[in-house]
């Protein structure tokens, strides 16, 4: 019985308000997002293997694929699901949407069991459920939308001392690494070309943030396009998205896909949840306890997603000597060595 004048203790059910509308409007077109980029790569991928029976085959630098319609299903597919993810930054923290990309990866890794017959490694599975129970986590954890009226108010958020001292280091290590680093370790260290990409990205996701916000409240009959706030997140939405689209190109042109994939989503997801903090200081509104659960379940989300990529080639039953054999063939196939670690592709080296 509680004594006079004392509140009795609280519930996990009173102090749990649940997620807000906007929340919910956010989770649903970021979870919609992941489905449709997932399926993008199996159909993309069905349309290749179709376009590459009747031609010369994308690999080797042939285009029949231009001519395949299963190839363009699998685009049109792939720019649904980005501007469902662009639509969830409008309604939802960056802290909940971004980590959510990694569920596409579970997407595509079980339709490709089911349509291509690619085998799916028990550890393979147990990253999925890692990623499933970090993602749940997050969002379960995940704070309210910060109430925004106008895009002023983004505006004024991102002149703020914190957030100008973060883009101005972004903008310095960015130049650095593509005028002094790239020429010299771009083909060999693959940290080099991620890194841009990462950096410029956290910039791109909260500029895609505070246009999306724009776009929402244009919609809803308060007209953000009069601001010219507006167009300035526009513009640095469009030449971040190009700069990131460059050196991720020439990543996955340099290295293996495996191997770029899960540190690319590592760096930009960590960088991005860091610009969020610092710009619509989400943990400001949160208790310490949410705050590292959300970390921990930020974490598990990495485990799963490198378990993942890192088993996707093994099978069950392998022998030690047969599973060398078969690393050495995706090693000359896809320039990686035995160890997974990536080589510079042959095409791409200089010569002394």
């Amino acid at each position: 019985m509680a004594t006079e004048g004392q509140s009795p203790p609280m519930s996990w059910r009173d102090s749990y308000r649940g997620m807000s509308s906007d929340n919910i409007k956010g989770l649903i077109l970021a979870l919609s997002s992941s489905l449709f980029i997932g399926a993008s790569f199996i159909v993309k991928k069905k349309g290749l293997k179709k376009a590459g029976a009747s031609g010369i085959r994308a690999g080797v630098g042939g285009y029949s694929y231009l001519y395949e319609p299963l190839w363009w299903v699998g685009m049109i597919t792939m720019i649904v699901g980005e501007i469902a993810n662009f639509a969830a930054y409008a309604f939802a923290p960056a802290i909940l949407v971004t980590p959510l990309g990694a569920l596409s990866i579970i997407i595509s890794a079980v339709l490709a069991h089911i349509i291509l017959r690619e085998r799916l490694h028990i550890f393979g599975i147990l990253g999925c459920a890692l990623c499933v129970v970090g993602s749940t986590t997050i969002v379960l954890h995940a704070p309210q939308e910060r109430g925004i009226e106008s895009v002023t108010e983004v505006w004024d958020l991102a002149m703020e001392p914190g957030f100008l001292l973060y883009a101005a280091l972004v903008i310095t290590a960015v130049f650095i690494l593509i005028f002094h680093f790239i020429p010299q370790y771009g083909q060999t260290h693959i940290m080099v070309y991620i890194g841009v990409c990462s950096l410029v990205g956290s910039l791109s996701v909260m500029s895609v943030k505070a246009l999306g916000i724009a776009l929402k409240l244009t919609l809803s009959g308060m007209n953000q396009l009069v601001y010219p706030q507006t167009w300035v997140f526009t513009l640095v939405v469009i030449t971040c998205v190009l700069t990131q689209m460059n050196y991720l190109n020439k990543a996955l042109d340099t290295f293996n896909t495996a191997v770029v994939s899960p540190i690319y989503y590592v760096m930009f997801t960590s960088l991005t949840i860091l610009a969020s903090v610092i710009m619509f200081k989400d943990w400001d509104r949160q208790s310490p306890t949410q705050v590292v659960t959300e970390m921990c379940g930020f974490v598990t989300i990495l485990g799963g997603t490198f378990l993942l990529h890192r088993t996707k080639d093994m099978v069950d039953g392998l022998p030690t000597s047969m599973s060398s054999m078969r690393l050495s063939k995706h090693a000359d196939e896809d320039g990686i060595d035995g160890e997974g670690i990536p080589l510079r592709r042959q095409d791409s080296s200089r010569s002394p």
